[in-house]
């Protein structure tokens, strides 16, 4: 869902226009943002809570040239998802089956996909050796 899907979602709900929700959409959004700029935690019941988590500064890699790399210290927005929420989303992914990507499941009549005997049991990926 994106920030423009929720704007017409609420509008619809609260059956107003589209201008006025997106106003609410961005007022509730530069709140939050003000918040976690400020240091302050923000809890919302049901859905979970946004903190800021600082990180020192250290000394990186380079990946391409291996040379060292300061990385300055920094704060980042961390989200832990509610008990309620996660209890509700799993409870929403037990009506919906579960894709079968089990290696070790019985081919199907017509089923193209690898036998389960070519996948290999350290859990690594088979190597394609059909390259010329």
């Amino acid at each position: 869902m994106t920030k423009s899907d929720l704007i017409e979602k609420v509008a619809a709900q609260l059956s107003l226009p589209k201008g006025k929700a997106e106003q609410i959409i961005n007022c509730i959004f530069d709140s939050m943002e003000e918040a976690l700029k400020a240091g302050h935690r923000i809890e919302i019941r049901g859905l979970g809570s946004f903190e800021i988590r600082r990180y020192k500064a250290y000394e990186g890699r380079n990946p391409r040239t291996g040379d060292p790399v300061g990385v300055n210290p920094k704060r980042l927005p961390f989200f832990k998802v509610g008990k309620e929420l996660k209890e509700r989303v799993n409870a929403g992914a037990t009506d919906a089956p579960a894709p079968a990507a089990s290696a070790d499941r019985e081919p199907e009549k017509g089923d193209t996909s690898r036998p389960a005997a070519a996948v290999d049991p350290t859990g690594k990926k088979p190597r394609n050796e059909s390259k010329a």
